[in-house]
C-alpha cells in the first residue's frame, strides 16, 4: 500500500483535537509498519502513549486505499466506548458487538454486509459465541485487512490479567495468512510475557518497546490497617487534593461502601463496578467532564479509560500484582506535569488477593465433579442444572466449564444451552499451567508486599524494574508526600458510619429450579406467602459490627448488648410499615440458644413480645457448606416447621444471625405466612460477605 505521511498526521490532529499535535516517538513508525504490511507488530508502550491512534489511523489509511475493514479484540466495555468515540472523531466508522448491546446486533451485522463498518470491536468471549462465529465472523473473515489485539498481555499465560478466551485468538492467529496485518498492543509486558507473545503471535514478530518511566507521577505507599483509618484519610485528603481522579478498591462491596462514606462527607463521587450496569457510560462521562471529584471503582474501570488530566489514582487496598498496579495507576497524569499515585494498604487485602488466587482455577475435585455429573447425563446439562448436581458455586461451575471448553481438544462442548462430554480427555498440561500460574500469582503478591514497604521516591524505579524496563531515567518525585497520619476524630466518625450502615435483604420471588419436593412447592412464590424486604446490620467479619458478630458466634456464644442496641437503631431508622407486632427467630439444632437469646433481648428493647414458633425438624449440614443456591434451597427443604396451633396476630420481625442464600429466611417467612402471620420483616446480624 502507498503510505501517506501527511494524511496520517492530519488524522492524528483531528483525532486528538490538537491542530499542532505531532507523533510521539515510534508512533508514526508503528502506523507506517502496519499500513505498509511489513509484518506482524507488537507495540509495548506506557499508558497514555497513544496506542489506539496507531490502529485507528492505520485502519483509516487502509480503508481509504480500498482495503477491507479491521477487527479489534478488546477486553473491556469501558475501553470499547472510549475507542468508538476516538475513532469517530477521525471519521473511522466503528461498531461493537458485545453483551451490552444485543438490540444493535442485527443492525451492525447488516452494516458489515454493506461494507459500512471500518473497524469492528469485540471482546475475546465473543469468539466463543456460536451465533457470532456463524453469522458474522464466517462472512467477515475473508474481508479483514487487519487484526488488532488490544491489551495483548491478556493472551499470555503469564499476563497479569489473563483472560481464558484470549486462548481462542492463539488458535485464530495460527490459521491467518502470513501476510495479514496483525497489530498487538499493551502497556504491561515484562520479558516473560514478551517471550510468550512472540511465540503465540509469530512468526517474525517485530516489537516496538518504549520507556516505562512516568516522571509526572508521584508514587507513595501508606499503611493504614483498619478500614476506618483509610476512610478517614480519604475524606480528609480528597477535600484538599487538586483535580479529579479514581479510587480503586478490590471488591464491589468496598467500592459501594467507600463511595457512600465520601458522599456522607459532602464529596461528589460515584461507585463504578461491574454491577453499575447501564449507568457506567454516564459515570465515565461525569469523570471526563469533571462533574465528580472521583469514581470509586473496581477493575471494571481500567484498561483504556482515557482521561489525560486525571490528577490522582488512589488504591484503597493493595492490588495483586505490580503489572496490575502499573496499569491502573498509569491512568493518572498523562497530560499533567504532576499527579499522585497513592497506595493505601490494609489488613484485609491479603485475604482478598488470596481468594482471587485460590479461585482462579478449578480444583481437580471441581473438574471431577462436573465431569461425573455430565457422564451421568448423555443429553447434557445446563449450568443451572449442574448446580443441582454438584455442590459448587455457579461461578466455579461456569469457570470450570469455560476453561475445559477452551482446551484443545476440549473435553466438553456446548449443544444449545447444554454442555456435553466429548471423547477428549483433559491432559496434564491443564494442571501444569494452573500450577505454574498459581505460583506466579503468589510471587506477584509478594512483590506487591515488598512495594508497600518502599521508602518515598523508590516506587517508580521498583515498578519499572519489575516490568523489565530501564529504571535509570527515574527522577525524584515532583510533588510532596501526602500525610501519613489521620485525624482521630474523623476515624471515630468513620467507625460510626460503618456501624450505622445496613444492607438490604431482598425477598426471593421464585423457588429453585426443580422446586422444593418436601414442601411440595415450585415456580413463583405466592405474593401473599413471601417475605417483605429485610435488613442486615453488617457484613460478616467486616469493619464496623462485623467483627462483633464473629466474636459472638464463634468465641463468646453470645451476641453482645451493643449488637442489640445497633439493631434497635437500625430498625427505628428503617421504620418498616406496617410495624411488627411481635418477634420470632430462625431455629437451630447446633446453637439452640444463641439466636433465640438475642431475639428475646431485641424484643424487650423494642417493647414487643417474643414467641418461638418455628422448630428444626431434622439436622442438616450447615448452610455455609452448601456452595450454590440450589443446594442451599434443597438443604432447607422440609427441615423447618411451625410448632404452634395458632400464630400471634399481626406483622412479625423474623431474626437470624447470618444470611447468605436467603433460603432459610425465605422458607421461614413462607411458613409463617402460610400459618396465618401478618407481613414478615426479616433481619439478620450479618451477611455472609461472599462476592
Amino acid at each position: 500500500m502507498r503510505y501517506n505521511f501527511s494524511r496520517a498526521l492530519e488524522l492524528l490532529r483531528i483525532g486528538s483535537g490538537y491542530p499542532d499535535a505531532v507523533f510521539r516517538e515510534s508512533q508514526e513508525d508503528a502506523i507506517r509498519y502496519i499500513a505498509e504490511g511489513r509484518g506482524r507488530l507488537l507495540v509495548v508502550q506506557k499508558t497514555g502513549w497513544g496506542k489506539s491512534f496507531v490502529y485507528f489511523i492505520a485502519t483509516k489509511l487502509l480503508r481509504e486505499e480500498g482495503n477491507g475493514p479491521a477487527l479489534l479484540v478488546s477486553p473491556l466495555l469501558a475501553l470499547m466506548r472510549n475507542q468508538i468515540e476516538a475513532a469517530e472523531r477521525m471519521g473511522v466508522r466503528a461498531a461493537t458487538i458485545n453483551s451490552d448491546n444485543p438490540d444493535d446486533w442485527v443492525a451492525v451485522e447488516a452494516s458489515i454486509g454493506r461494507n459500512e463498518i471500518d473497524i469492528l470491536i469485540i471482546s475475546p468471549e465473543r469468539l466463543a459465541n456460536e451465533r457470532f462465529r456463524s453469522n458474522v465472523l464466517a462472512r467477515f473473515a475473508a474481508q479483514i485487512s487487519m487484526l488488532v489485539i488490544d491489551e495483548a498481555h491478556c493472551i499470555s499465560d503469564w499476563g497479569h490479567d489473563f483472560r481464558p478466551h484470549y486462548r481462542l485468538l492463539e488458535r485464530i492467529v495460527k490459521t491467518l495468512p502470513p501476510n495479514l496485518r496483525l497489530l498487538a498492543t499493551t502497556a504491561t509486558a515484562n520479558n516473560r510475557v514478551m517471550d510468550d507473545l512472540s511465540e503465540v503471535l509469530g512468526p517474525h514478530l517485530e516489537v516496538f518497546r518504549g520507556d516505562l518511566n512516568r516522571p509526572s507521577l508521584t508514587l507513595q505507599t501508606i499503611s493504614l490497617p483498619d478500614q476506618a483509618q483509610r476512610l478517614a484519610w480519604l475524606a480528609e485528603q480528597l477535600a484538599t487534593l487538586q483535580g479529579h481522579g479514581i479510587i480503586y478498591t478490590l471488591t464491589v462491596r468496598d467500592a459501594n461502601m467507600v463511595a457512600n462514606w465520601l458522599k456522607s462527607r459532602g464529596l461528589i463521587v460515584e461507585a463504578y463496578t461491574g454491577e453499575t450496569g447501564d449507568r457506567r457510560p454516564e459515570f465515565e462521562q461525569a469523570l471526563l467532564h469533571n462533574q465528580v471529584k472521583a469514581l470509586v471503582a473496581t477493575s471494571a474501570l481500567g484498561m483504556g479509560f482515557d482521561k489525560p488530566d486525571l490528577a490522582f489514582v488512589i488504591h484503597y487496598q493493595m492490588p495483586g500484582s505490580v503489572v496490575a498496579y502499573y496499569q491502573q495507576v498509569g491512568r493518572a497524569g498523562r497530560a499533567l506535569d504532576s499527579a499522585y499515585g497513592i497506595l493505601l494498604s490494609g489488613k484485609e487485602e491479603t485475604d482478598i488477593t488470596d481468594w482471587f488466587i485460590n479461585s482462579a482455577f478449578p480444583t481437580r475435585q471441581d473438574v471431577a465433579d462436573v465431569i461425573d455429573a455430565l457422564e451421568n447425563e448423555p443429553a447434557g446439562l445446563s449450568v443451572p442444572e449442574l448446580m443441582g448436581k454438584v455442590n459448587l458455586t455457579q461461578g466455579r461451575i461456569q469457570k470450570t466449564i469455560d476453561l475445559l471448553s477452551l482446551e484443545s481438544p476440549a473435553p466438553v462442548a456446548k449443544q444449545g444451552s447444554k454442555w456435553q462430554l466429548t471423547a477428549a480427555k483433559l491432559g496434564e498440561g491443564f494442571w501444569d499451567r494452573a500450577d505454574r500460574l498459581t505460583a506466579l500469582r503468589r510471587d506477584e503478591q509478594r512483590q506487591m508486599q515488598d512495594y508497600i514497604k518502599l521508602p518515598f521516591a523508590e516506587h517508580m524505579g521498583f515498578l519499572i524494574q519489575a516490568l523489565d524496563g530501564e529504571p535509570k531515567t527515574v527522577s525524584f518525585p515532583l510533588l510532596p508526600q501526602l500525610p501519613l497520619d489521620v485525624d482521630e476524630g474523623l476515624v471515630l466518625e468513620a467507625v460510626a458510619f460503618l456501624r450505622r450502615t445496613s444492607l438490604p435483604i431482598e425477598p426471593r420471588l421464585q423457588w429453585p429450579a426443580g422446586g422444593m419436593p418436601q414442601f411440595q412447592v415450585k415456580g413463583k412464590i405466592s405474593f401473599d406467602l413471601k417475605s417483605q424486604p429485610g435488613k442486615a446490620l453488617c457484613v460478616w467479619g467486616d469493619a464496623g459490627w462485623g467483627g462483633f458478630v464473629r466474636q459472638g458466634k464463634y468465641h463468646d456464644n453470645f451476641f453482645s448488648d451493643a449488637l442489640v442496641k445497633a439493631c434497635v437503631a437500625m430498625i427505628y431508622t428503617w421504620n418498616p410499615e406496617p410495624a411488627p407486632k411481635w418477634v420470632t427467630c430462625v431455629p437451630s439444632l447446633r446453637h439452640p440458644d444463641l439466636v433465640p437469646d438475642f431475639a428475646k433481648r431485641l424484643a424487650v428493647a423494642l417493647g414487643l413480645p417474643f414467641h418461638m414458633v418455628l422448630i428444626k425438624t431434622s439436622n442438616r449440614p450447615e448452610q455455609k457448606t452448601m456452595a450454590n443456591s440450589t443446594q442451599q434451597a434443597w438443604n432447607i427443604d422440609g427441615s423447618i416447621a411451625v410448632n404452634v396451633k395458632k400464630l400471634p396476630e399481626g406483622p412479625v420481625l423474623l431474626v437470624d444471625d447470618l444470611v447468605d442464600s436467603r433460603w432459610t429466611l425465605t422458607v421461614s417467612a413462607w411458613l409463617l405466612r402460610k400459618y396465618g402471620s401478618g407481613e414478615v420483616w426479616p433481619i439478620a446480624l450479618a451477611q455472609s460477605g461472599h462476592e
